[in-house]
């Protein structure tokens, strides 16, 4: 009987039939452009991973290259500069997708200058992707926000499932999905991978609908791995059936 158990719940979480992410047309954040964050460190990763992306059925990637004030000091020239060269190499090997570059900006006082010079890459219909540290909430979250939307960008929160400051303080999603911030979810969250909590806070926020945007935040192989086996968790499709996500308005 246990072992009858153990079996059927194995078929009860897994999907038999795996997401095809042509559903979601476009992935909205990953690390493509190479040599200049922590993703794809060669041409020839960036090519890999493309390739493996165009099989599993997206048809758009929007590449989203760190931006932090002390760390990895991106510009939109360096940014899309490496993004022309991607361009050209997936033109050269025919690879049937298209490509595009916003960023990922880290929440910090150099983000708050950019801002006021008005020099952000943004994605879609003036989308801004932001994210923040791991070990604590930004001081001027709340002002951060309101000024970016008063100068009409729309905010996008990247994996908020990962900021565990917030895992037992869930009504501070709501607050900001009540203030018309985007929530965009990790995929491979779903699968546990991050950790078992972020799996868990990501499994809530889908079965409240609060989520609005899916992506990768594809970096290497091994996130590629994970990807794949992401297919297979039924909070995926549930994510695609029941939240109204934007991807494939992109």
């Amino acid at each position: 009987m246990g072992i009858f158990n153990l079996f059927k719940k194995t078929k009860k979480d897994i999907l038999q039939t795996p997401v095809n992410f042509e559903v979601l047309h476009t992935d909205i954040h990953s690390h493509l452009i190479p040599g200049i964050d922590d993703g794809a460190r060669t041409m020839e990763d960036s090519i890999a991973l493309i390739k493996e992306m165009s099989k599993l059925g997206y048809k758009k990637l929007i590449t989203t290259p760190h931006i932090m004030n002390d760390y990895y000091k991106n510009t939109p020239e360096i940014i899309l500069s490496g993004l022309d060269k991607v361009r050209n190499e997936i033109a050269k090997q025919n690879i049937d997708i298209q490509i595009e570059a916003a960023a990922e900006y880290m929440l910090d006082d150099g983000f708050e200058k950019k801002m006021k010079d008005g020099k952000l890459l943004t994605f879609g219909d003036n989308y801004i992707l932001f994210e923040m540290s791991y070990l604590t909430e930004y001081p001027r979250l709340s002002e951060v926000i309101f000024n970016l939307q008063m100068e009409d960008y729309k905010v996008v929160l990247a994996h908020p499932e990962r900021y565990t400051y917030w895992h037992h303080n869930f009504e501070k999603y709501k607050e900001l999905t009540d203030r018309g911030v985007y929530l965009q979810l990790n995929i491979n969250s779903l699968t546990g991978w991050y950790s078992h909590g972020s799996k868990v806070i990501a499994e809530k926020l889908i079965n409240r609908n609060m989520i609005s945007l899916l992506g990768s935040d594809l970096h290497n192989d091994k996130y590629l791995e994970e990807l794949q086996k992401s297919r297979f968790e039924p909070s995926l499709q549930k994510a695609i059936d029941n939240c109204t996500i934007l991807n494939d308005s992109l």
